[in-house]
């Protein structure tokens, strides 16, 4: 059995045998040391069908160089860092060159040369681009500290593809920020977030698949629903699913930062006009993935919508007043999920 994929058959001039004729062009597993750390990778390679069996393999310096950076690549996918394609679509997104990029992040010139083909960064300059990457406004903070480096049109160009990124995928990052800045005090595991660090991606997830189960889902009901989501997922698992801190309210429990929950950019919600107010309306999203919600975390969701789908807000907002955790909270302070062992069974 082959220990090869044939890719294609190619003339070229072999230097095993001095003449030029077809050879194949072939792919395998191989492996290779890099920071005396055995790596798996994918090489290629040419086989020459007219030279011996002892020496009938070659390479040219431009597969050698593939071969070197797939290995390396691989190597940075098992240590969390991005790859070299990875840095390269970073630049992209500001239509910057390596010097421009190195420039931009205040290092040397050939730095980005460097991590795109041959060296392996380490994890401070990594999170350096992760950020640039995730985070346009802090491109454009590094670009009026470094802007001595850029010609007058070069500083226009890249701040027009900042404005770009800002009105998309900024967007996105600013509107997690702004809920993340929320939790500064609660960066540990505690009573108050149900021993579960805020988790975004799983707030999101919640809250659509609530929206896709639950006709005409509005913003109290909701509330309500992510606390009993938590509270059940606590009682039952001792953590809960998405982090989030509630506080004691007039209408029951309400998450701190809920104003800025509304505004996350992947949760799909419509203003609509009421009587007198401005009514949430939230909908599915179809690009989140549910499947970020484990088996347990859908269970604990569908038992909490079987309870509620048919409540109204005002009847989900009177049915928590009577819960203990609600009744030995006082008004705005947290309701401990160590009192959510005690809700109401399902």
């Amino acid at each position: 059995m082959n220990n090869y994929n044939l890719i294609r058959t190619i003339q070229i001039e072999c230097p095993l045998c001095g003449k030029i004729h077809e050879v194949e062009e072939r792919k395998r597993i191989a492996t290779t040391i890099i920071k005396d750390e055995k790596v798996t990778y994918e090489e290629i390679y040419y086989f020459c069908p007219d030279s011996d069996e002892e020496e009938n393999e070659f390479t040219t310096g431009k597969i050698e160089n593939i071969n070197l950076l797939n290995a390396r690549n691989t190597y940075r996918k098992s240590k969390g860092l991005l790859t070299s394609d990875q840095i390269v679509a970073i630049r992209n997104m500001y239509d910057l060159s390596q010097v421009d990029l190195a420039r931009l992040l205040g290092w040397g010139e050939a730095t980005i040369s460097r991590y795109e083909s041959k060296a392996i960064q380490d994890e401070a300059y990594d999170t350096m681009l992760r950020i640039i990457k995730e985070n346009p406004k802090a491109v454009l903070e590094l670009l009026q500290k470094n802007a001595n480096k850029f010609s007058a049109p070069k500083l226009i160009s890249i701040k027009q593809k900042i404005m770009e990124n800002l009105s998309s995928s900024g967007m996105e990052f600013l509107s997690r920020q702004s809920l993340e800045s929320e939790y500064v005090r609660f960066q540990k595991q505690c009573d108050a977030n149900g021993n579960t660090l805020l988790n975004i991606d799983k707030l999101e997830a919640v809250i659509s698949y609530y929206a896709k189960r639950v006709n005409n889902l509005f913003k109290v009901k909701l509330m309500k629903m992510l606390w009993y989501a938590d509270s059940l997922s606590f009682k039952n698992y001792q953590r809960t699913i998405t982090g989030l801190v509630y506080c004691h309210d007039s209408m029951g429990a309400l998450p701190i930062g809920h104003y800025k929950i509304v505004g996350l950019q992947n949760v799909n919600m419509q203003e609509e006009d009421g009587f007198e107010i401005t009514k949430y309306h939230f909908l599915v999203n179809e690009n989140i993935d549910e499947n970020i919600l484990s088996t347990e975390e859908q269970n604990v969701l569908d038992a909490v919508i079987n309870k509620f789908n048919s409540f109204k807000s005002q009847e989900i907002v009177e049915y928590m007043h009577e819960e203990i955790a609600y009744k030995k909270t006082n008004d705005k302070e947290i309701i401990p999920f160590s009192l959510a062992r005690q809700i109401k069974d399902f």
